[in-house]
């Protein structure tokens, strides 16, 4: 039985948590706008990032960037069980500021970890945000992780040299559907904007970005819609207002990509001020 149990504590404006139990998920490839840290409570998971596959086993940490492409299914008969959570930019942003160091937010280089000190640890800060019962303990074990992480993982990568030269081009693409998320875009009009063959465009945008632009913009319209979902919409208006053709394209995309239907992530964003927490165990039907 599949089983997810989405949640967000009230800690640094709603950090979001996931616990989850997969047998036949498959992770379209997507991205968040936070970091994904998580640990395997049990079995395996694989999954893309950085241009490869890689194989999480029981106890191991999973390490995603933010705003970095992956997607994930099981790697073990009977498929696996993980916990996670997203912090952003903003809320490392929050625990590290003015402390000078060489960047206030964490670049994981690695997609997987073996570090039992650093799982136990995780998990340990996941069950206290879970259930909030003791706010100063919890908000100091949740700024001691996130400080570790930024403090241990504080490198950033280089981008190669042939990205770089026409990365202000890329960079102009890239908002163009940012400001037009739910509207029908082409390939041409991308090409005209920067400059660049439609077939070199496309390659290039997914060498930097790690999703082709049609890609880039589902997960702008599935980002929208979780801002929706939060402040209240209804499903169907979401769906429409986000730029998905109905209800059902938008929750086939939003399931794929984080893991819980639109309705169970709106349910358990609802009650991220209130201490009770929504249990969305659920048929897993696309």
């Amino acid at each position: 039985m599949e089983h997810a149990k989405f949640d967000a504590s009230p800690l640094l404006g709603g950090l979001e948590l996931l616990q989850a139990t997969y047998e036949k998920q498959a992770f379209s490839r997507h991205t968040h706008e936070g970091y994904t840290v998580g640990v395997i409570r049990h079995g395996a998971q694989r999954f893309w990032r950085n241009g490869s596959y890689h194989v999480a086993p029981t106890s191991s940490i999973i390490m995603v960037n933010a705003d970095q492409i992956h997607d994930g299914h099981s790697a073990s008969e009977g498929g696996w069980a993980y916990e996670a959570m997203y912090p952003t930019n903003a809320q490392f942003q929050a625990v590290t500021k003015d402390l000078g160091l060489a960047s206030d937010v964490p670049y994981f280089p690695f997609a997987v970890e073996q570090d039992p000190k650093l799982a136990n640890q995780l998990l340990t800060l996941f069950a206290l945000l879970r259930n909030n019962e003791d706010t100063l303990l919890t908000e100091t074990f949740t700024h001691h992780l996130l400080l570790t992480l930024t403090c241990r993982f504080n490198k950033h990568p280089q981008q190669p040299v042939d990205i770089a030269k026409i990365g202000p081009q890329l960079d102009v693409v890239r908002e163009y559907l940012h400001q037009h998320v739910t509207d029908t875009v082409n390939l041409d009009t991308l090409s005209v904007l920067s400059g660049i063959s439609p077939y070199h465009l496309v390659r290039q945008f997914k060498a930097r970005f790690g999703l082709p632009p049609h890609a880039y913009q589902i997960q702008q319209r599935i980002r929208l819609a979780q801002s929706m979902l939060k402040n209240g919409l209804s499903l169907v208006d979401c769906a429409i207002a986000s730029g998905f053709h109905d209800q059902s394209h938008l929750h086939r995309h939003f399931r794929r990509a984080i893991g819980v239907t639109p309705k169970q992530y709106q349910r358990a964003i609802s009650c991220k001020l209130s201490k009770p927490r929504i249990d969305t165990t659920a048929v897993m039907s696309s």
